[in-house]
Formats: structure tokens, sequence, C-alpha cells
């Protein structure tokens, strides 16, 4: 079912993103990775294998300092159990994860393919980041918008665009993501167990919201752009 966890806050990030995959581990899953945000752009680590021993590669790299991340474990789809395949997939502007099966992901590379656009795995999610890198125009909400109206299949995505470094966003179709909101920090995740260290309370994002989520909160808004307000879920169990 693969998993997604997403952090924005004053706390490092690191370890809220391995801590979280490995909450998300019952999903089952063949490849795992995070991307953190750091002063100097992402940094993102990702390999074949168990949540342990993306562990211990981020272990020797001797962690990574950022406040803002994205992480994902992955069973294969389009593509081998690789470090190429395995999410975050980065593209320019932007860091993404996704959950779901994009269905005309073939026709959407092919025509990023005609315009000069370089592929570096086999997957259907890196079309995703490359339409979204391809649609940018500075404004995450109106390029999310646009983009996720050519996708067919089902999507849950976690995004950050690198001149957005401590905002997360995410939406969805079909395949489920919650918002976790916490005391100056916020949350994505495919399941709440990924989050009940840290907060019990979340927003259900519903077909195609856009989440925003930065250090103040949490903003969402519906596939046009207009703000919605959400009812806050408590979870009360552990």
């Amino acid at each position: 079912m693969c998993g997604i966890i997403g952090f924005t806050g004053r706390k490092q990030a690191t370890e809220i993103l391995l801590r979280g995959l490995e909450a998300l581990e019952y999903r089952g899953y063949d490849s795992a990775g995070i991307s953190v945000m750091t002063k100097d752009g992402p940094v993102t680590v990702k390999r074949p294998g168990r949540v342990v021993e993306l562990c211990s590669v981020v272990a020797e790299r001797g962690g990574i300092e950022g406040t803002c991340g994205i992480g994902h474990t992955r069973w294969a789809t389009h593509g081998k159990p690789s470090e190429a395949n395995a999410h975050p997939h980065i593209s320019n502007t932007l860091v993404l994860v996704h959950n779901g099966i994009i269905e005309n992901y073939v026709e959407i590379k092919d025509f990023l393919t005609s315009r000069g656009v370089h592929f570096c795995s086999d997957t259907d999610t890196e079309v995703v980041a490359r339409l979204l890198d391809y649609n940018y125009n500075g404004s995450p909400i109106e390029t999310i918008s646009n983009t996720i109206r050519d996708l067919e299949g089902s999507y849950a995505l976690g995004i950050i665009f690198a001149d957005h470094p401590d905002v997360v966003y995410a939406t969805r179709k079909e395949s489920p993501l919650i918002v976790g909101l916490g005391k100056e920090e916020s949350f994505i995740a495919s399941d709440v167990p990924a989050i009940l260290r840290y907060t019990r309370d979340y927003y259900l994002l519903e077909q195609e919201e856009i989440a925003v989520l930065d250090h103040s909160g949490v903003k969402v808004y519906d596939a046009y752009g207009v703000e919605v307000q959400k009812e806050r879920k408590t979870a009360d169990w552990d």
C-alpha cells in the first residue's frame, strides 16, 4: 500500500520522518527514502530494503539537518525495487512522494520527453514530479491545481518546493492522506499511527483538496484554490 510521512515545524525532521516510516511498515514495502530541506537545498537518502537499513545509511552520514521533509515506503509497481525508483523523486524545483497509480503516465511521459524533459527512473511517480516542475509558475497551489487535472488514476502526494523550503504541500484522490495538527508543527501521513507520538489531532483530506502546512498551521483549499474549513478530528486510541 506504500506509506507517506511529512513534517514541518521547529524540530529536526529526520528522526520524525524515520520513526513515521517505521510506524507505517505494516502497510508493506520494498524500498524507503526521505528528503529533508537543508540550508543548501534538499538532501535525499533512499534505498531498496527495510527502513532499518535506511536509518543506518542516514546515521552513517551523520544525520541531516533540517526542519522540513518528506518520507516514503514503496511497493514496486512501475520499475523494480532500486535506489533510482525509490521515493522521494526530485525534479529541479521540487521534491515529491506519491502513493497510488497514475494510469495515463505513459502519455504524460511521452509529452514531456518530446519537450526535452529527461527521466531518471521507471516510475509513474517521477512523471508527476516532472509534470509539476514543467507546469511550475511560482505559485505552488495554482501549479498543483493545474497539474492534478491532467492526472488519471489514484494519488496521494506530498510535495516540497525549493523556493518554499519550510512548507509541505499535499493533495489526494482515491489514496488516503491525513494532515496532523501540532503546536508550531504539522504532519502529513498515510495513516494515524505515523503521527500518534506527536499529536492526536488531524484533518482528513477530501478528494483533490490541497493542504498547505507550515510552522503557523495548516490551510486547506479545494481544487480551484478556494480555502475550505475542515473538521478537526481526534484519535482516542494508542
